[in-house]
């Protein structure tokens, strides 16, 4: 686990038209003037930006993902976006399972879990998300809610290579507020236990990421935790000043 690298990915959700991509140049940029980056970096812009993401950014150190996808590769569903069709727009990755889908859609872990193997299906890397409410965090079940997320929306057959487990808590998305690295430490070390357990060796070296509120402030004590390889980003994407602090604290 010593030699995973690390993911720093921003999630721009519904923010941005074209000309925000004016954003990409100034994180290109940056990295490359600045020390080397010790970790990939990748944007997951709205699925209307995903095409002119990946033509920005060609020849960068910045890769691009999707936020979401619908479980089959065509038919009569307005409105979706197949896998198939991210991977054609030059999306690496896709985000599936995330707290607003699963509260704003009702997505539950079995539609999480078809929409992973749609990425793997895809030849993309599926992007799992995990967390627990407030109310089930004051309860005392978070890491029963987090296990339980894990054993539904995980494929059966994983690896490091086709999937990111991120973990973050719901209550901390946005909201300014980010739990402590003991509480972070305890929830990546029950979702790496859980991996090697139904995975084994295939679990070891699958990059789990924290998201919820991660800034420039916080990020070098968040990213020192033990099982953290990486960042998730909300806000913190959409400017590069900051999404560069952010990615600062794996600089070599």
């Amino acid at each position: 686990m010593a030699g995973i690298r690390a993911l720093v990915a921003g999630n721009w959700k519904m923010y941005g038209v074209s000309d925000s991509l004016a954003m990409l140049d100034e994180l290109a940029s940056g990295l490359a003037s600045g020390p080397t980056a010790a970790c990939d970096v990748m944007l997951c812009p709205p699925s209307t930006l995903v095409a002119a993401a990946v033509a920005r950014t060609k020849d960068t150190q910045v890769s691009v993902g999707g936020q979401d996808c619908h479980a089959d590769v065509s038919g009569a569903h307005t409105g979706d976006i197949s896998a198939e069709m991210l991977a054609d727009a030059g999306a690496i990755a896709i985000i599936v399972g995330h707290s607003e889908r699963r509260a704003e859609h009702g997505e539950t872990d079995p539609q999480v879990r078809a929409k992973a193997e749609a990425a793997h299906r895809a030849g993309l890397t599926a992007i799992v998300c995990v967390g627990e409410t407030e109310a089930e965090r004051r309860a005392g079940q978070a890491v029963k809610v987090v296990s339980d997320q894990l054993d539904g929306s995980l494929p059966d057959a994983i690896n490091a290579g086709n999937t990111v487990v991120a973990y973050e808590p719901v209550w901390a998305i946005g909201s300014g507020l980010t739990p402590t690295p003991e509480d972070v430490a305890e929830i990546h070390t029950v979702i790496r236990d859980n991996l090697i357990a139904r995975y084994g060796d295939s679990g070891v070296d699958v990059r789990l990421l924290y998201g919820g509120s991660v800034k420039p402030a916080n990020a070098v004590e968040l990213m020192a935790v033990a099982n953290v390889n990486g960042a998730l980003v909300g806000g913190a994407s959409l400017k590069a000043e900051d999404f560069l602090g952010i990615i600062a604290a794996f600089r070599s």
